[in-house]
Protein backbone atom coordinates (compact mmCIF):
# COMPACT_ATOMS: atom_id res chain seq x y z
CA UNK A 1 0.00 0.00 0.00
CA UNK A 2 3.07 2.26 0.60
CA UNK A 3 4.26 1.91 -3.07
CA UNK A 4 0.17 2.95 -4.28
CA UNK A 5 0.44 5.69 -1.71
CA UNK A 6 3.85 7.48 -2.96
CA UNK A 7 3.22 6.89 -6.29
CA UNK A 8 -0.28 9.82 -5.74
CA UNK A 9 2.37 11.42 -3.75
CA UNK A 10 0.28 11.22 -0.56
CA UNK A 11 0.93 12.96 3.19
CA UNK A 12 0.52 9.85 4.87
CA UNK A 13 1.28 7.76 7.88
CA UNK A 14 0.61 4.34 8.69
CA UNK A 15 -0.68 2.69 12.04
CA UNK A 16 0.31 -0.72 13.62
CA UNK A 17 -2.99 -2.11 14.62
CA UNK A 18 -3.64 -5.51 16.07
CA UNK A 19 -5.70 -7.49 13.89
CA UNK A 20 -8.15 -8.39 16.28
CA UNK A 21 -9.18 -4.56 16.49
CA UNK A 22 -8.95 -3.55 13.04
CA UNK A 23 -12.97 -3.19 12.94
CA UNK A 24 -13.75 0.19 12.84
CA UNK A 25 -15.51 1.15 16.71
CA UNK A 26 -12.81 -1.34 18.21
CA UNK A 27 -9.96 0.40 16.27
CA UNK A 28 -11.03 4.09 17.12
CA UNK A 29 -11.63 3.61 20.95
CA UNK A 30 -8.98 1.41 21.75
CA UNK A 31 -6.10 3.62 19.60
CA UNK A 32 -8.02 6.74 20.46
CA UNK A 33 -8.91 8.10 16.83
CA UNK A 34 -12.56 10.18 16.53
CA UNK A 35 -15.11 7.98 14.40
CA UNK A 36 -15.68 11.05 12.61
CA UNK A 37 -12.05 10.82 11.14
CA UNK A 38 -12.19 7.82 10.39
CA UNK A 39 -13.64 6.18 6.71
CA UNK A 40 -14.89 2.92 5.88
CA UNK A 41 -14.24 1.03 2.38
CA UNK A 42 -17.58 -0.97 1.87
CA UNK A 43 -17.83 -2.89 -1.46
CA UNK A 44 -20.98 -2.96 -3.14
CA UNK A 45 -22.21 -6.06 -5.79
CA UNK A 46 -24.78 -5.53 -7.57
CA UNK A 47 -27.63 -8.38 -8.00
CA UNK A 48 -29.71 -7.21 -11.19
CA UNK A 49 -27.76 -7.33 -13.36
CA UNK A 50 -25.20 -9.09 -11.55
CA UNK A 51 -21.41 -8.92 -11.55
CA UNK A 52 -20.95 -5.09 -10.66
CA UNK A 53 -18.78 -3.75 -8.27
CA UNK A 54 -18.05 -0.40 -6.63
CA UNK A 55 -15.83 0.84 -3.67
CA UNK A 56 -17.89 3.32 -1.39
CA UNK A 57 -16.08 5.57 1.08
CA UNK A 58 -17.43 6.91 4.14
CA UNK A 59 -16.95 8.31 7.37
CA UNK A 60 -17.49 6.08 10.38
CA UNK A 61 -20.14 8.61 11.85
CA UNK A 62 -22.42 8.08 8.21
CA UNK A 63 -24.12 5.44 6.99
CA UNK A 64 -23.69 4.56 3.31
CA UNK A 65 -27.26 5.47 1.01
CA UNK A 66 -27.16 1.54 -0.39
CA UNK A 67 -30.27 1.51 -2.53
CA UNK A 68 -30.50 4.98 -3.77
CA UNK A 69 -27.27 6.78 -4.38
CA UNK A 70 -25.39 2.95 -4.67
CA UNK A 71 -27.80 1.26 -7.28
CA UNK A 72 -27.68 4.93 -9.09
CA UNK A 73 -24.31 5.66 -9.20
CA UNK A 74 -23.45 1.81 -9.91
CA UNK A 75 -26.28 2.09 -12.59
CA UNK A 76 -27.86 -1.32 -11.54
CA UNK A 77 -31.42 -1.91 -10.06
CA UNK A 78 -30.39 -3.87 -7.38
CA UNK A 79 -27.31 -3.71 -4.98
CA UNK A 80 -26.14 -5.04 -1.53
CA UNK A 81 -23.08 -5.06 0.54
CA UNK A 82 -20.54 -7.70 -0.73
CA UNK A 83 -19.61 -10.44 1.25
CA UNK A 84 -16.57 -10.84 3.05
CA UNK A 85 -15.31 -13.28 0.25
CA UNK A 86 -16.74 -11.47 -2.53
CA UNK A 87 -14.58 -8.38 -0.24
CA UNK A 88 -11.52 -10.53 -0.38
CA UNK A 89 -12.02 -11.89 -4.24
CA UNK A 90 -12.83 -8.33 -5.94
CA UNK A 91 -9.88 -6.29 -4.02
CA UNK A 92 -7.59 -8.89 -2.61
CA UNK A 93 -8.07 -7.13 0.85
CA UNK A 94 -9.87 -8.76 4.16
CA UNK A 95 -12.40 -6.69 5.52
CA UNK A 96 -10.86 -4.67 7.91
CA UNK A 97 -8.19 -3.44 6.14
CA UNK A 98 -9.78 -2.70 2.77
CA UNK A 99 -8.49 0.64 1.84
CA UNK A 100 -8.61 2.67 -1.38
CA UNK A 101 -5.18 2.59 -2.26
CA UNK A 102 -3.98 -0.60 -4.28
CA UNK A 103 -7.71 -1.38 -5.22
CA UNK A 104 -8.12 -2.84 -9.31
CA UNK A 105 -8.20 0.04 -11.66
CA UNK A 106 -11.15 -1.22 -12.99
CA UNK A 107 -12.80 -0.78 -9.47
CA UNK A 108 -14.35 2.69 -9.40
CA UNK A 109 -14.65 4.37 -5.97
CA UNK A 110 -17.37 6.91 -4.98
CA UNK A 111 -15.80 8.95 -1.78
CA UNK A 112 -18.57 11.10 0.49
CA UNK A 113 -18.22 14.73 0.14
CA UNK A 114 -18.20 14.68 4.07
CA UNK A 115 -14.78 12.61 4.01
CA UNK A 116 -12.81 15.74 2.42
CA UNK A 117 -14.24 17.75 4.77
CA UNK A 118 -11.89 16.25 7.31
CA UNK A 119 -8.33 17.75 7.82
CA UNK A 120 -7.64 14.22 7.92
CA UNK A 121 -8.91 10.02 8.30
CA UNK A 122 -7.72 7.04 9.07
CA UNK A 123 -8.62 4.32 6.49
CA UNK A 124 -7.52 0.43 5.72
CA UNK A 125 -4.13 -0.47 5.52
CA UNK A 126 -4.81 -3.32 3.34
CA UNK A 127 -4.88 -5.68 6.09
CA UNK A 128 -6.04 -6.05 9.33
CA UNK A 129 -2.42 -5.08 10.71
CA UNK A 130 -2.33 -1.47 9.74
CA UNK A 131 -4.14 1.45 9.25
CA UNK A 132 -2.99 4.65 7.24
CA UNK A 133 -3.86 8.14 8.36
CA UNK A 134 -4.12 10.58 5.12
CA UNK A 135 -4.81 13.59 4.33
CA UNK A 136 -8.24 12.98 2.17
CA UNK A 137 -7.42 15.09 -0.67
CA UNK A 138 -5.53 12.57 -2.08
CA UNK A 139 -8.33 10.88 -2.96
CA UNK A 140 -8.98 13.41 -5.85
CA UNK A 141 -6.00 11.96 -7.52
CA UNK A 142 -6.91 8.17 -7.27
CA UNK A 143 -8.13 7.23 -10.49
CA UNK A 144 -11.71 6.30 -10.98
CA UNK A 145 -12.84 8.23 -8.06
CA UNK A 146 -15.17 10.78 -7.63
CA UNK A 147 -16.32 12.50 -4.86
CA UNK A 148 -19.87 13.01 -4.14
CA UNK A 149 -22.70 14.68 -2.13
CA UNK A 150 -24.88 12.93 0.06
CA UNK A 151 -23.79 9.54 -0.66
CA UNK A 152 -23.69 8.43 2.94
CA UNK A 153 -26.42 10.16 5.72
Amino acid sequence: MTRALAAVEANFSTMECDPELADTALFCEHYGIPLNQSANAIVLVSKRPSGVHAMFLVLATTRLDVNRMGRQLMDVRKVSFASSDVTSAVTGMVVGGVTPFGRPRDLPLFVDAAVMEQEWVVVGGGSRDMKIKVDPEVFTRLDGTRIVQGLAT
